[in-house]
């Protein structure tokens, strides 16, 4: 596993011949193409094969330890995001603590950012992304496609698309004649929770899970060899657009495809809210005179979150009306204006809070 998650960062095309010499330098000797302070000498092409010597010298020993990978095998693997990425990110590679902390500056995962220079950190993107932050809901393991019962093989080197939300019943892909336990009926949701299993496939390849639509990944979802019967789990981002399908399927080699649901990740439903109103008893003015009153607190869990006061009389009139912070009570100030009689006033809250909050 370690393995093929370092491969997965690795980028696949020939290392540049102005980077060559300046790897072959640093395994005979660290020091090619570097001045006496240890910087390039000549220009940014000289400066990049210096950053790239610097990091190989770096993590040689656990490239070689941990993944069991020649120097020269990782060097030649990673040449492509050596040569690409901005010379800030390979500095800011250079500085990062740990290995996995290199590879996601280098190649940072789907919905990171690379931190500001020096951070040594990975950023989200965005708070509040209805693609991103998601609830999951499990279901019982439930059977959404099985192409020995519907469609026949997925043939050598092609993609089959499945559909998986919105469906009354998978029984037209080979699934169960049902909707999965609710998930065909909880609308489009964003990623599932899958276990692919291949059946009997005549050669050995792979098949890779991702959207519809989508540009297909390279990564595997299964390894498979001739006549297996092997299963994997992954959780997968699903097409949310307006097509019938959202999971596509490709297959380096012809073979059988069981698709079991076990989960989804839907956007979380706002909860309603639970509010209570609090109003203290009568607040006596006299005749021609001010008082004061506030409504009870509101109790534990609930906040404040609007409220008012009123007079009994139209003799009567707020002269003030307000929250003040962290009492959580409203608080009223009225004038009596009645030259001989007195007067009452009320103040009230709206307390309130999340549904199953304490």
């Amino acid at each position: 596993m370690k393995r093929l998650k370092f491969l997965i960062a690795c980028g696949l095309v020939a290392l540049p011949a102005f980077i060559v010499p300046a790897i072959g330098a640093q395994s005979a000797s660290g020091a090619a193409a570097l001045d006496a302070s240890g910087n390039a000498a000549d220009g940014s092409t000289a400066h990049r094969a210096a950053l790239v010597q610097k990091l190989v010298g770096k993590w040689r020993s656990q490239v070689a330890e941990t993944y069991q990978l020649e120097e020269s095998v990782w060097v030649n693997d990673m040449a492509g995001t050596f040569a690409q990425v901005p010379i800030p990110t390979l500095e800011l590679a250079l500085k990062a603590r740990t290995f996995d902390e290199m590879n996601a500056i280098l190649v940072p995962p789907p919905g990171l950012l690379a931190g500001p220079a020096g951070s040594g950190s990975v950023q989200p993107k965005a708070l509040g992304d209805i693609g991103t932050d998601l609830v999951f809901v499990p279901i019982a393991p439930c059977r959404i496609a099985d192409t020995r019962l519907a469609g026949g093989q997925i043939a050598t080197n092609t993609a089959r698309h499945f559909d998986v939300t919105a469906v009354s019943d998978y029984s037209f892909q080979g699934g169960s004649a049902t909707n999965c336990g609710g998930a065909g009926a909880a609308g489009s949701f964003a990623a599932g929770a899958f276990n692919f299993t291949v059946v009997t496939p005549p050669a050995a390849g792979y098949i890779t899970a991702f959207p519809f639509l989508a540009a297909q990944p390279l990564a595997a979802t299964v390894n498979y060899a001739a006549g297996d019967i092997r299963g994997n789990f992954a959780i997968v981002k699903l097409d949310q657009g307006a097509s019938a399908n959202e999971l596509s399927i490709y297959a380096a080699t012809a073979t059988h495809l069981v698709i079991d649901m076990v989960g989804y990740f839907i956007q979380a439903p706002v909860p309603p809210l639970d509010c209570v109103e609090t109003v203290s008893s009568n607040i006596t003015v006299n005749a021609n005179s001010t008082g004061t009153g506030s409504s009870p607190a509101c109790a534990a869990g609930y906040t404040i979150v609007s409220g008012g006061c009123t007079m009994s009389t139209f003799d009567g009139r707020i002269v003030s009306s307000r929250q003040f912070p962290g009492s959580n009570t409203q608080f009223c100030a009225f004038r009596n204006e009645n030259p001989t009689n007195s007067n009452t006033g009320v103040a009230y809250g709206r307390c309130c809070r999340l549904q199953g909050g304490p």
